[in-house]
């Protein structure tokens, strides 16, 4: 089985975000950076199936040279090929990223064979669009599901378990497919030493991003009002303890 995962770098989760003077990039003078944690489980889900049924993971990304560092780190967990689309800025709009990425795999597929599944986040950590993954399958002309919670693959035929309101949903996609991963599908697995020291010896291949420029266009970045939080002190010491019980009463964790 082979499969690709998309990846993204994008500032930790958790971080502040501050924003450029001119409001048209965010200041990563002082963030650090990482793979986007839906991708992470994309990335797990893909060595897991891989480890079931056999095969290989390559991990993809479009961005700049740094982001190399979260492909090695995909590497380190498990996948064993990295393809780099490096592009000068930050960011693309979600239209040419497709194209860029939709091209670069057309053309590892025909040098290599068509990918078993090709895995993307629900969506990005940093822009939240849900729109990259549906807009690269449909150009490869590839059935898609997104908000996967469950993943199998079975004579080829991937099934697909997607939570709603309504209860879970089931989809069976005829392989090569496409699926967006929601977090939560599993808990990724941390590096290890050895597949640490392996990442740095794999050999990061770089394709030529090609794609027009999208009818998207970024107008500019706005910071969200800050909303401050009291705490209230409910005591110190042993005379704190009843205060606790009551406040758990309060909550209905005693009934």
């Amino acid at each position: 089985m082979k499969i690709l995962v998309c990846v993204k770098r994008v500032p930790a989760p958790g971080a502040r975000i501050n924003i450029t003077a001119d409001g048209q990039q965010v200041d990563t003078a002082f963030l650090g950076f990482t793979v986007s944690p839906h991708e992470e489980c994309a990335v797990e889900q893909a060595v897991q199936l891989v480890e079931k049924h056999g095969g290989e993971v390559t991990v993809l990304t479009l961005g700049p040279a740094e982001a190399q560092e979260q492909l090695r780190t995909a590497v380190s967990t498990g996948a064993v090929k990295a393809v780099l689309v490096p592009i000068d800025v930050d960011d693309w709009d979600p239209q040419r990223t497709a194209q860029a990425i939709a091209t670069v795999i057309s053309g590892l597929e025909l040098a290599n064979g068509k990918y078993d599944l090709i895995l993307f986040g629900n969506e990005s950590a940093d822009s939240c669009g849900y729109q990259v993954g549906i807009r690269t399958a449909l150009k490869l002309d590839r059935p898609i599901v997104n908000g996967a919670k469950g993943l199998e693959v079975e004579n080829g035929v991937a099934t697909v378990r997607r939570e709603s309101d309504a209860g879970v949903e089931i989809y069976k996609l005829k392989t090569p497919a496409c699926v967006g991963v929601k977090e939560g599908i599993n808990l990724p697995r941390y590096p290890t030493m050895k597949g640490r020291l392996a990442s740095k010896k794999v050999e990061i291949t770089q394709s030529t991003p090609l794609g027009d420029v999208g009818g998207l266009k970024l107008i500019t970045l706005r910071r969200p009002p800050e909303r401050a939080s009291n705490t209230k002190i409910l005591g110190t010491g042993p005379e704190a303890a009843s205060a606790v019980v009551d406040l758990l009463e309060e909550l209905g964790v005693f009934k």
